[in-house]
């Protein structure tokens, strides 16, 4: 009885080495997310770098601009949480990472709970939750007192959430 239960812990102990897929394709969507961000702002210097050799400047030309450059910002922070993500879980599921523990200054990716990743992954969805809002609200058009009263409100919001997200900040630096 004793060899099978030895043999079953052994096998369910191994399994958790399953989780180096979603370390893997985390990692691979990440990398892609990063390629796919450069790409666009770098299609985005090229469409200002064409407008001013040109001197033909098209109507909402900036609000383009800083509407591309927000888009990359939000794939890079989604790039940024999938990282996360990929650490995080090797970190818990299959070993510490030895080049982090030598890296000075590189404590953002050391995770040792499921409660840290999923603390560090809030933190950053949070900002790409607002990046995203901040794009959106480039291209709205109010047409009313309570939509202006609406995107007041939203705006508080996201700056409870942000005082909220530094004051958790605070208290972690405080207990360490």
């Amino acid at each position: 009885m004793k060899l099978i239960e030895h043999f079953f812990e052994n096998i369910l102990w191994n399994s958790r080495l399953f989780i180096i897929l979603a370390v893997i394709f985390g990692m691979i969507g990440a990398i892609a997310l990063f390629i796919i961000a450069s790409f666009d702002l770098w299609d985005m210097a090229k469409m200002v770098f064409n407008v001013y050799i040109n001197h033909v400047h098209p109507k909402n030309f900036h609000e383009q601009v800083v509407s591309m450059i927000i888009g990359a910002v939000d794939l890079y922070l989604i790039a940024v949480v999938m990282l996360i993500f990929s650490f995080g879980l090797y970190e818990l599921f299959i070993s510490e990472l030895d080049p982090a523990k030598t890296a000075s200054g590189l404590r953002i990716l050391e995770i040792t709970s499921l409660d840290e990743l999923k603390d560090k992954l809030a933190k950053v969805i949070v900002m790409v939750l607002i990046v995203s809002f901040f794009k959106r609200v480039l291209h709205m058009e109010f047409h009313g007192a309570l939509e202006m009263l609406y995107f007041a409100i939203s705006i508080f919001m996201l700056a409870f959430a942000l005082y909220f997200l530094h004051k958790g900040h605070e208290n972690e630096n405080k207990g360490h």
